[in-house]
């Protein structure tokens, strides 16, 4: 019981905090003050803070050895890689066109992200195109 729990906080705080993310991209390739709402400032962190709490919940619920489950090791490397390329698009890109580019590419890491934790397999949809 415990673990449907866990898991169903996790999956909707990951859906929150991928279209929060999402809503300010796109507000940032628009250029929109609403970037700046106080709600769009604070509100993202506040899901991600609950986003890591349902995280370290699940895996204490699992009982997941961290360094010998290789999708999970891929999935936090993955996280680290999201965060950095957020940051620079909404935030620390030195242009519009670097923080475009960078959205795009947190938009495909956060895609992956999701596929290594759907398919428990370190590589995720990038194993499936491998296959061919």
């Amino acid at each position: 019981m415990q673990y449907f729990a866990a898991h169903h906080a996790h999956v909707a705080f990951v859906a929150t905090s991928i279209v929060l993310f999402v809503l300010r991209g796109g507000l940032m390739l628009a250029d929109s003050p609403a970037l700046r709402r106080p709600v769009l400032r604070v509100l993202p962190h506040v899901v991600d803070t609950m986003l890591l709490a349902s995280a370290l919940w699940l895996v204490s619920v699992l009982h997941l050895p961290f360094f010998q489950t290789p999708w999970l090791v891929a999935k936090v490397l993955g996280l680290l890689a999201y965060i950095g390329l957020g940051s620079i698009a909404l935030r620390r890109g030195r242009s519009r066109q670097a923080r475009a580019a960078a959205f795009v590419l947190a938009l495909f890491t956060v895609s992956w992200i999701v596929s290594v934790a759907v398919l428990h397999h370190p590589a995720g949809f990038l194993g499936l195109v491998a296959r061919g």
